[in-house]
């Protein structure tokens, strides 16, 4: 957490309409657990770092199902969807409103090339992605927040995007403890 002098507070979680109905459960994930999204982000991204170190390094390739992903691919769609998260929040608050396309995470995940990659390479990048997307948001202007654009055929505005990436992280960091581990 850094404090910048020529931004105001952090974003506070976007209303309903700011998304569509399908990512209110992300702002939700994120919101139960914190008010402040840069804590959120903050603690996220510790707990990541420790459910990381906590995996015996013979499990980093369990599917918790036949056809679901590995640890490693988890890992790897999480960080994958950070950045195109914050890519579009990055174009919305320049005012660059898309439209974007959809973001197969699927298709992403088979061609990412993360399950053949170490799990402690794969936290790393996702904490210098969490880092990157940090400093990002930290620069915003105050009114860049509820610039809005359309990526996945759906109106965004800056401010559900970042509440919705952070509770993207929450969630499959849960579903790592629930389902995998």
């Amino acid at each position: 957490m850094h404090d910048t002098p020529y931004r105001m507070a952090w974003p506070a979680k976007p209303q309903p309409g700011e998304c569509a109905s399908f990512y209110r459960p992300y702002v939700a994930a994120a919101a139960a657990a914190g008010d402040s999204l840069d804590i959120v982000l903050e603690e996220d991204a510790a707990k990541w770092k420790r459910l990381l170190a906590s995996v015996a390094p013979g499990k980093e390739g369990h599917r918790y199902a036949p056809g679901k992903w590995t640890i490693r691919e988890v890992v790897g769609h999480v960080t994958d969807a950070e950045r195109m998260f914050a890519s579009r929040a990055l174009a919305f608050a320049r005012s660059d409103a898309g439209p974007y396309p959809p973001f197969d995470e699927n298709s992403y995940a088979t061609n990412s090339g993360a399950d053949r990659r170490p799990l402690e390479a794969l936290g790393a990048e996702f904490r210098a992605v969490r880092q990157a997307t940090t400093l990002l948001f930290e620069g915003f202007e105050t009114g860049a927040w509820g610039r809005t654009g359309v990526a996945s055929s759906c109106e965004f505005t800056v401010r559900a995007l970042a509440w919705i990436m952070a509770g993207h992280s929450v969630h499959h960091r849960k579903v790592l403890v629930e389902r995998y581990l």
